[in-house]
């Protein structure tokens, strides 16, 4: 909703600019509040390991936002899909010749670590992607404002907060595991209910599909963060919250990325917003799986 009033009030650029005001607010607060941590002996900085992930993220990205106008087949795609490999695959190698990497390739070996990166990558794919799909379906198909469409996502967003405030008491009934596979299925079947709009399908045969979405994505998101901090020593918990927190970033603009690939041309974006449904649906169906296999086990007593 902040976003549609925004636009409304001050025009789109206003966006890029909501930013400054929140970010003054966040470092006075950390500077007032948070406690200084002690600096690690001998830890530099690993630019070679930093410089090959932001290439082969960048080329990730750049080579799926093409693919929605050029095709997935184009020479252009397939170089960018290329160097995003075999700049992951230096960064592996790098990561893995370091005294002290970035990122300690040794906490992948943990199962509960490994699915719950994966499985933070694939929310956010599926969140941010679903977001922008239906963005430009609330204006460009059934002609909304964009603050109607801000104002269209609130029961979705509205969901998210007060479902996380209730995950730690189910996950403490039933456990992580359950709670973060009951969040993820909840939120396929939200995605697959809403294969039936069309141009023109009323709000109210929409809201509650999207809300329930929000709730289960919301319902996961806490034990999932908990598992992967359990899943790692108590010293390197920065640095997987900081893995956890780069995947998910690097999951929204995949999500973006792909989505948009799909729904860019006019004449086939419902088509193009049910592809986008269904395989929301089966990457949060694979991730239940994932963590209900790689996790559950490592939960029980």
């Amino acid at each position: 909703m902040p976003g549609g009033l925004l636009i409304t009030v001050a025009g789109w650029r206003a966006i890029f600019f909501i930013n400054l005001p929140l970010g003054a607010v966040g470092c006075w607060l950390t500077v007032r509040y948070a406690a200084e941590t002690p600096r690690a002996r001998g830890r530099g900085v690993d630019l070679p390991g930093q410089a090959a992930v932001m290439l082969a993220l960048a080329a990730l990205a750049g080579a799926t936002i093409w693919a929605g106008s050029r095709g997935f087949g184009a020479p252009a795609v397939l170089g960018g899909y290329g160097l995003a490999v075999l700049a992951l695959a230096v960064f592996v190698v790098l990561e893995a010749r370091q005294t002290r990497p970035m990122v300690p390739l040794s906490m992948f070996r943990t199962p509960a670590f490994s699915v719950s990166v994966a499985a933070g990558f694939i929310i956010n794919i599926v969140f941010y992607g679903l977001i922008f799909v239906f963005s430009l379906y609330f204006q460009r198909i059934n002609g909304l404002s964009p603050l109607s469409t801000g104002l269209a996502f609130l029961p979705m967003m509205g969901a998210v907060l007060p479902v996380n405030l209730v995950a730690a008491r189910v996950s403490e009934r039933i456990g992580a595991p359950a709670t973060i596979a009951a969040g993820a299925v909840l939120s396929a079947l939200g995605c697959l209910a809403l294969l039936g709009i069309g141009p023109g399908t009323s709000y109210r045969a929409i809201g509650a599909q999207l809300t329930i979405i929000g709730a289960g994505l919301g319902l996961l998101v806490p034990p999932l963060t908990s598992t992967l901090l359990g899943s790692v020593e108590k010293s390197r918990s920065g640095i997987a919250a900081g893995v956890l927190n780069a995947t998910r970033q690097t999951g929204s603009v995949l999500g973006v990325a792909l989505f948009g690939s799909l729904v860019g041309r006019s004449d086939a974006f419902m088509a193009g917003a049910h592809a986008a449904l269904i395989i929301s649906a089966s990457l949060l169906l694979l991730a239940a799986a994932a963590i209900w296999r790689g996790t559950a086990k490592r939960a029980s007593p």
